[in-house]
């Protein structure tokens, strides 16, 4: 089966086929990353997943809603391209509120939800990285000012997937300290 599909500027084939090369290597770190992050949370209950084990904001199942959102942001960028970002240079106080709302399991959200939203976001993120080709992923783009980067760079395609990767394993990392310190679990070690 073979559907096309639009990215970004331009329009790629997605088939059925296993990604080879570097788009293999790209979903195989990547699904690592995911299986690192969510290990974290295995045989917990919901209260366990909102618990916060440190000063900071950060707890288990606000830091899958964190990486959901990352990732969902950064696939929107590869799709089509920076116009798919925040305005981050005229958030709002409400808009800094919402994103500080993700690192917490607010009331009414279970982990199964946050879980769930992230397979979702996971499965259309690998859909999407299945399909591009080499010059999909040597596609790049201004990136936008934010308050963190006035002079903001150009960033490819590939360095955007690159960096969910690094955010994901970095996050697990985080949650593999929480978890640990909620009960003396480890998810690599």
């Amino acid at each position: 089966m073979t559907t096309e599909t639009p990215v970004g500027e331009y329009s790629t084939t997605i088939t059925d086929e296993r990604p080879t090369g570097e788009r293999a290597d790209l979903l195989s770190a990547l699904r690592q990353a995911r299986f690192f992050m969510r290990l974290t949370t295995k045989g917990m209950d919901d209260e366990q997943a909102g618990r916060r084990t440190t000063v900071s904001e950060l707890c288990l199942g606000g830091l899958i809603k964190h990486v959901t959102e990352m990732e969902r942001t950064w696939a929107a960028f590869v799709e089509f391209g920076p116009a798919a970002l925040p305005d981050f240079m005229n958030f709002t106080e409400a808009d800094y509120q919402r994103r500080n709302e993700e690192f917490r399991l607010l009331p009414g959200e279970t982990l199964a939800g946050v879980l769930a939203a992230y397979e979702a976001v996971a499965a259309a993120t690998d859909q999407l990285v299945a399909g591009l080709t080499d010059a999909d992923l040597n596609t790049s783009y201004q990136m936008p000012p934010a308050p963190w980067d006035l002079n903001p760079e150009i960033r490819s395609v590939r360095r955007a997937v690159l960096g969910i990767i690094a955010e994901t394993t970095h996050h697990a990392g985080h949650a593999d300290i929480i978890r640990e310190a909620i009960d003396g679990a480890k998810s690599m070690g």
